[in-house]
């Protein structure tokens, strides 16, 4: 059942689940859609993350019960089912510095590690944090570690790190928590592009090792 909530004074956020799921994230996708297709009155934009749709409006146009009204109307009447399309490929060297540290807490070795981490593919959740950051999912159990204790300052733009069952890709230097493994040159945030993020949530990617 989905659940409508304030953010703010001028959003609502629409929850449809509490946990890490394709099936979650395809009714969001989906809700993001039928709303982009015939919007609501007063509806300005929508940011979809990995069970949840914020949707921001304009309160000189309307109000927060008549959208979610709007929204609610549409719940059980979307296709969820999330189109498949290519999978896009990152070429990646794997020379971070927690790759020893994940290869002694996984009981792997740093080329176990490589191995079980590249070539499967992986589905964009959610960007965001910091422009362009890509959270994918989901990690093979044994590659699932905790945060770092104390996060670093400077995180160089393109590491790849994980955490929990999570791998995600810095697209821009910035503080960061995860477990770095590798990097990669793929340029995932440009403000003069448009889009100006690579990824978005419902793609897919691939880890592949620099030769």
């Amino acid at each position: 059942m989905w659940q409508v909530a304030p953010a703010g004074d001028r959003a609502l956020l629409v929850t449809v689940g509490r946990t890490i799921d394709p099936s979650l994230l395809g009714q969001v996708l989906a809700l993001d859609k039928a709303l982009a297709g015939r919007p609501p009155s007063g509806l300005i934009s929508t940011v979809p993350a990995y069970a949840s749709l914020l949707c921001h409006y304009d309160p000189g146009v309307t109000d927060a019960a008549r959208l979610e009204a709007s929204i609610l109307e549409l719940e059980g009447h979307v296709d969820a089912a999330m189109a498949v399309g290519s999978v896009v490929d990152v070429p990646t060297q794997y020379d971070g510095p927690d790759l020893a540290s994940v290869a002694l807490q996984t009981n792997l070795t740093p080329a176990g590690v490589i191995e079980m981490h590249a070539g499967r593919e992986y589905l964009v959740y959610c960007v965001g944090f910091a422009p362009g950051f890509t959270y994918c999912g989901v990690l093979p159990d044994q590659l699932s570690v905790p945060r770092l204790a104390s996060p670093r300052l400077r995180v160089a733009t393109g590491s790849i790190g994980i955490a929990g069952r999570q791998t995600g890709i810095y697209a821009v230097e910035s503080p960061g928590g995860w477990n770095l493994i590798g990097r990669t040159g793929l340029r995932l945030f440009d403000p003069a592009a448009d889009p100006p993020v690579r990824f978005k949530p419902g793609d897919r990617l691939r880890f592949i090792p620099a030769s």
